[in-house]
């Protein structure tokens, strides 16, 4: 008779990995961002360059978490989607007054964009599933 264990996931489903693959691009986008940001604080006067290198800070620390909760998504950790879920629902309001109110579509629009299509990727009922803390 065939043995009833079970056999071991082959991966994260492609929901899964296409969502840890866009929230690695916005980390990598988001950490060019603040080097950039870094740049232009060194570059052009300023009296509160204090407050540019904080700002420069929290980039990269959200950036490194963003990074972090990639990495968790691919190992199937459970504590990863609640976080980019979160980063994700932040991003949308952020996207939209950046593009829409704003003006700056070229802008805006990827981060409204990338925010949508990771939401969406792990409502997937097969990353809900991979990623569901009670197996």
């Amino acid at each position: 008779m065939p043995d009833s264990a079970v056999e071991p996931a082959a991966g994260p489903p492609s929901g899964v990995r296409a969502a840890s693959a866009i929230v690695l691009l916005e980390a990598a986008a988001l950490a060019v961002t603040a080097l950039v940001l870094l740049a232009l604080a060194f570059v052009h006067t300023t009296t509160r360059l204090w407050a540019a290198v904080a700002i420069v800070g929290f980039a990269l620390l959200g950036a490194a978490v963003l990074a972090l909760c990639a990495r968790g998504l691919v190992e199937l950790r459970p504590s990863a989607r609640s976080p980019v879920i979160l980063m994700q629902l932040l991003a949308i309001p952020v996207g939209y007054s950046v593009g829409i109110q704003a003006g700056r579509a070229l802008v805006g629009v990827p981060i409204l964009i990338a925010a949508i299509a990771v939401l969406a990727l792990l409502m997937m009922p097969s990353s809900r599933q991979a990623l569901d803390r009670f197996r």
